[in-house]
């Protein structure tokens, strides 16, 4: 499977798990060896996105292939691969629990085990930037060292991997872990682990 592909297959897999609505959120793979960031274009909806669709740039956002105008949040997936050159992809969502915590500034906090195993701990969330802005990434790239993701404040959420299945479990744990903390809390008061035993 092309980068394309693969970019146009994850785009459906989530909005169909409703990671993403109509064309909010965004995501990319990077070639370090070539280049080339494969990324989502902007205004096109997932349930209908092809490879075709999908759009590659340079970090500095050149446009080198694609039909669309890339996503406008490519900024903030050129400044993640800058400061990080092991990953090679990054899935930004608008998941509904993981943002209704980013709306509240406030960082989901490490109360499952596998969050220490696949997401590194707690989830912080990032300053509130405008949309589509450098400062966006600006705030997110340091919340991201040892860790696998983060919320935008009054955005959505970061998730980013070694590889794109990697990127893309980790948003889908961002999202569990949301609605497991959050359903928590209706129930009692959630208790946060320290680390792994």
């Amino acid at each position: 499977m092309t980068e394309k592909e693969q970019v146009a297959e994850l785009a459906k897999r989530g909005f169909a798990a409703k990671l993403f609505a109509g064309t909010s959120g965004n995501l990319s793979i990077y070639d370090p060896e070539t280049g080339r960031m494969y990324i989502t274009a902007s205004g096109v909806r997932y349930e209908g996105m092809t490879a075709q669709d999908v759009m590659v740039i340079t970090l500095d956002g050149a446009v080198l292939e694609g039909p669309h105008k890339p996503s406008s949040e490519w900024r903030m997936h050129a400044a993640v691969y800058r400061a990080y050159p092991e990953l090679r992809a990054v899935v930004h969502t608008h998941s509904p629990y993981a943002t209704a915590f980013a709306v509240c500034n406030e960082p989901i906090p490490a109360s499952l085990i596998e969050m220490y195993f696949f997401l590194g701990g707690d989830v912080p969330c990032a300053p509130y930037a405008t949309p589509g802005t450098d400062a966006v990434g600006e705030g997110a790239v340091p919340l991201l060292k040892d860790r696998g993701g983060c919320l935008l404040a009054n955005h959505g959420v970061l998730a980013v991997g070694a590889t794109p299945e990697q990127a893309y479990l980790r948003a889908e744990y961002i999202e569990d872990a949301a609605k497991i903390y959050a359903l928590a809390k209706t129930v009692g008061t959630p208790v946060h682990l320290d680390g792994l035993a």
